[in-house]
Order: structure tokens, then sequence, then C-alpha cells
């Protein structure tokens, strides 16, 4: 799985005229699944983007999570987050998991999120969304789970 983090103020998104999901300060999360991904890195995901540290405290510094901020986060399935574009001009997305196994590990993802206490939003598998983003810093990261803790690729 692969998410990429931005830090906000607010963010919503929109599917035809209608806010499916809105959240105040916190995390959207663009969220990517490919095959071989499982419930197991859905936890291990969710675990880290609710526990990382990268809200700011009194003193300025990136050391509140999440959880400590009492922040919410907007999920929103991207199967873009796995395109490959190293050849040609159009890029592939053969490594995007198919909509019968992302869409399941994508709702793992927000259950276990929630299940370290965040309030979560959420986008619509398989619409076309506007989402509006309101990002804060601009802090924006990229966390996959087939890196393994030492940085090095899984294998």
């Amino acid at each position: 799985m692969r998410a990429l983090l931005q830090r906000v103020t607010r963010a919503q998104v929109r599917v035809d005229d209608d806010v499916v999901g809105e959240i105040g300060p916190g995390l959207v999360v663009l969220l990517g699944v490919t095959a071989g991904d499982d419930d197991a890195a859905a936890a291990w995901l969710a675990a880290k983007t609710a526990g990382l540290r990268i809200f700011e405290d009194q003193q300025g510094a990136m050391n509140l999570s999440l959880c400590d901020t009492g922040g919410s986060a907007l999920v929103v399935p991207q199967f873009t987050l796995y395109a490959d574009a190293r050849r040609g001009r159009r890029p592939s997305f053969v490594d995007a998991a198919p909509p019968e196994v992302a869409a399941p590990l994508c709702e793992r993802f927000c259950a276990h999120l929630q299940g370290h206490g965040i309030v979560v939003a959420k986008g619509r598998f398989r619409a076309h969304m506007l989402v509006e983003i309101h990002n804060d810093g601009p802090v924006t990261l990229m966390i996959d789970t087939n890196i393994s803790r030492t940085g090095s690729p899984k294998g």
C-alpha cells in the first residue's frame, strides 16, 4: 500500500455536486493499493499514519501526531499512486490492484485508523472526485508498505 499524506487545515471531496467527505485540521490520505497488499499492510499503514509526528507543538517543532492533536483524516482512494510513467507518455496502471481487491483494503485501512481513535471521512471508490485540499506547511509525505523499516525495499 502507498499513502500520500498531506497535513491540512481543511479538506473536502465532492462527487457530482455532493460533498461526500469533509474534515477540518488533520490529514488527507491519498491511498493506493497494489497486488499482494493485505490486512496486515493496512493495519501497519494506519498505525504509521495515526502516529506520525508531523504536527507542530507549542515550540513549532513537528512533535505531535494525528492522535495527539485530535485531528481527522480524509481518505481518498487513488489508484494513480501506482502509475508507472517510465516508458512512453501514457502511464501504465498495471501495478494498481483491481477494484475488487483495492476497495475492501481501503475500507480496512479506514477501520484501522478509526481503531486508533481517528475520525475518518472518505472519498468514494471508483467515482470522479473533486478534492479540495488546504495543505498546511506545506507538509506532504509518501509512505509505502513495500519499504522495510531500514529503508531498503522488501524482498
